[in-house]
């Protein structure tokens, strides 16, 4: 009998086992498409999904770009996958183009799907498309280089990221649809006749709508504020180019009479690449300090009228405005917010020329 008993039990271990042996419900690689980007665009009242393939064959890397409509997303992607021969697997997306209009109109729904469904990596880029999107990835059909891969290594800072271009993830992106005191910044982007992708700025993002536009030079000051490093931007002055070589910042805030109050200092590391004639470096500090100092007010009025924190100064604010407060923190202290700001320029090195 305990013999029986014995053997019974073994039985049920390995058939408890064997759905655990092997992936016997994946699909081998071979079977499955891995498209790096995705474009999504509104046509009338359904989503208009498009997905760059890539086609190896011999020595030559076709590009397949495949659109579909749906209701929904997550449709559009079904009769993408459905016609075609291998699985459509979303989770590899490194880059999703969204069309400007429909980012005007609001990306609340399709972020929240992503995150919601799990089906596309929560670290994928978001970016805005001024044109076009199925235009924007029809460009150059044939190449050595997937133009996935490009637009993907165009924001990894490893690759052709440069300090004065925003990066946008899903993840930020959902984060500041549900945040009081945090707003994001995404890049806006076409295509040119000299590069598969050219930067034109970034849009001013608010509870995930489009509600406004800055220019490349104000994106520098957008990455400065989110503790990015400005290494290797090069500004051009009046008697001299210079290239920042590093960059920290200090800020202080507090709070009179229920209005904001923010000091903030930030300390630029400087090398001088040419100069006009014969500059002190006095009177280079003195340029460069203006030009980022001018360039900072034209910032905080343009994205202090729309009611938009994309540089997250209400993040300095959460410990001293009480938390029922917060969700006014755009509508009422936002607007009154009074900003103290020094740029401070430190010339470590003049190259082989020695200035008086």
């Amino acid at each position: 009998m305990h013999t029986i008993k014995s053997t019974f039990q073994i039985c049920m271990l390995l058939c408890l086992a064997l759905p655990l042996s092997g992936c016997w419900d994946n699909k081998d690689i071979n079977h499955r498409t891995l498209p790096l980007v995705m474009a999504i665009a509104m046509q009338g009242d359904l989503y208009k999904v498009s997905i760059q393939t890539p086609e190896i064959d011999q020595d030559e890397i076709t590009l397949k770009l495949i659109s579909e409509t749906g209701k929904t997303i997550s449709q559009a992607v079904d009769k993408i996958s459905m016609n075609k021969e291998k699985q459509v697997d979303l989770f590899h997306i490194k880059v999703i183009i969204v069309d400007r209009k429909l980012a005007q109109n609001g990306m609340k729904d399709i972020i929240s799907g992503f995150m919601r469904s799990g089906e596309i990596s929560p670290k994928a880029y978001i970016v805005i498309c001024g044109e076009d999107t199925s235009l924007f990835l029809s460009k150059e059909s044939t190449t050595t280089v997937p133009k996935g891969s490009f637009v993907y290594d165009f924001f990894e800072k490893n690759a052709g990221w440069n300090p004065q271009i925003s990066r946008a993830q899903v993840w930020k992106i959902y984060r500041s649809i549900y945040s009081y005191t945090n707003d994001v910044a995404i890049p806006l982007v076409k295509s040119s006749p000299d590069s598969p992708c050219e930067f034109l700025g970034s849009a001013i993002i608010k509870n995930g709508k489009m509600v406004g536009q800055i220019n490349t030079d104000e994106t520098l000051i957008y990455n400065v504020y989110h503790g990015e490093s400005t290494s290797g931007k090069i500004e051009v002055l009046d008697h001299a180019s210079v290239s920042i070589t590093s960059n920290t910042m200090k800020l202080t805030t507090k709070l009179i009479n229920n209005k904001p109050y923010m000091n903030s200092q930030v300390k630029l590391k400087v090398v001088i690449l040419e100069t006009k004639g014969n500059p002190s470096q006095t009177l280079i500090k003195e340029e460069l300090e203006t030009l980022l100092t001018k360039r900072f007010q034209l910032l905080f009025a343009k994205i202090q009228k729309s009611e938009a924190d994309i540089l997250a100064l209400g993040q300095r604010f959460r410990r001293k405005i009480p938390r029922k407060e917060l969700e006014h923190w755009r509508t009422k202290y936002y607007p009154q917010l009074q900003m103290d700001l020094q740029f401070h320029a430190d010339i470590e090195n003049e190259g082989f020329i020695k200035m008086n």
